[in-house]
């Protein structure tokens, strides 16, 4: 095993940070990675706006539902899928933007998954930890008007990131015979897959918690997909240009 891939598999959440400062040239650097990422026919569909001002990440972390580090992080960085500008561009080659197009605003929706996750790499190989903020989608036209968004931009999560103040456990994923299958979508093994991870995710639960929390990862999928979620999102989006034709 490399470094690289010792560090991809040690990633945690990190929730409570050092008062070590992250310096400018450190985010600078941090996002250029962002930027290096995959992006679909360079289209470069994410802008990210970090957020300095205390009472405008204060009115952030109230959206967010109440999470403090929101507030409290070194940095505040806001991921946000980005069709305004490719637009723009689009206009002055002499084309004429079509919006509201599924299939840009999943190209936006990935470009930003996948530069984010390049941004964690490298804020992780220099010693720092992260958490990824999707709360913020609680109350996205909230988040829009913080930030100023135009149209044809949403946001997609929040990402704080600073040098760790604690040290989690690792969170066990499922088993890879579940996630990597063979020439075709194979049920049984994802059938196996469930049953081989549920009682290690309850002990996980039960070590993090002191006992406190009995849950299976079946039960937490039955907590979270077993109801609506965010069904405001479709109205957000379609107000913001992204109708989904």
């Amino acid at each position: 095993m490399n470094d690289t891939i010792a560090l991809l598999k040690s990633h945690r959440s990190i929730r409570k940070f050092t008062d070590k400062n992250v310096s400018d040239e450190q985010v600078a650097e941090i996002v250029c990675c962002a930027q290096a990422a995959a992006t679909s026919s360079n289209v470069q569909a994410t802008t990210v706006i970090r957020v300095r001002d205390k009472d405008r990440r204060k009115q952030l972390a109230a959206c967010a539902g109440g999470q403090p580090y929101v507030a409290e992080a070194p940095v505040l960085l806001m991921f946000c899928a980005d069709l305004a500008r490719p637009a723009e561009a689009c206009q002055t080659g002499g084309g004429q933007f079509h919006p509201g197009m599924t299939e840009h605003f999943m190209i936006a929706t990935i470009d930003v998954a996948l530069a984010a996750q390049n941004a964690v790499v490298a804020a992780e190989s220099l010693g720092m930890g992260i958490c990824y903020i999707g709360g913020i989608r609680n109350n996205p036209q909230e988040v829009a008007d913080l930030l100023a968004l135009p149209d044809q931009v949403y946001p997609v999560f929040g990402l704080c990131l600073g040098f760790p103040a604690q040290d989690p456990e690792v969170k066990p994923r499922l088993p890879l015979k579940a996630v990597l299958h063979e020439e075709k979508y194979d049920c049984q093994r994802t059938t196996d897959g469930i049953s081989a991870y549920d009682p290690i995710v309850r002990e996980y639960y039960k070590t993090r918690t002191g006992g406190g929390k009995d849950s299976s990862w079946s039960q937490e999928m039955s907590g979270l997909l077993g109801k609506e979620s965010r069904p405001h999102m479709r109205d957000f989006l379609r107000r913001r240009g992204f109708e989904m034709k």
